[in-house]
């Protein structure tokens, strides 16, 4: 009986906390599901595209502006990463931060 008060306790406190530490980095928590929503999604749609090397590309939402960073082989890629993000529901904006590399180098 004494572990299961313990345990009410100690879940009271987490639920408790939690929205303290969505306020204190700047974000509700609805914000933050938005966000890691967001991410996903765009991470997703490069994934499947062929045409997009998705795997080096990092995604990075806040409050639904999307950055995107890291190594494209050409302008085409870079072009179709930035028209990929744009596309997904709950973009507000993007942010450009990606390098092109043409591929051997």
């Amino acid at each position: 009986m004494r572990k299961l008060g313990c345990w009410k306790t100690s879940m009271l406190a987490m639920i408790l906390a939690v929205p303290l530490v969505a306020i204190g980095c700047g974000k509700t928590i609805g914000e933050t599901i938005d966000d890691t929503t967001i991410t996903t999604r765009v991470k997703t749609s490069m994934l499947n595209d062929p045409a997009v090397g998705g795997m080096k590309i990092d995604v990075d939402t806040t409050r639904g502006v999307v950055t995107l960073s890291g190594i494209v082989r050409s302008q085409a890629e870079h072009d179709q990463a930035l028209a990929l993000a744009r596309m997904v529901d709950g973009v507000t904006d993007v942010k450009d931060a990606l390098q092109i590399v043409p591929e051997g180098q």
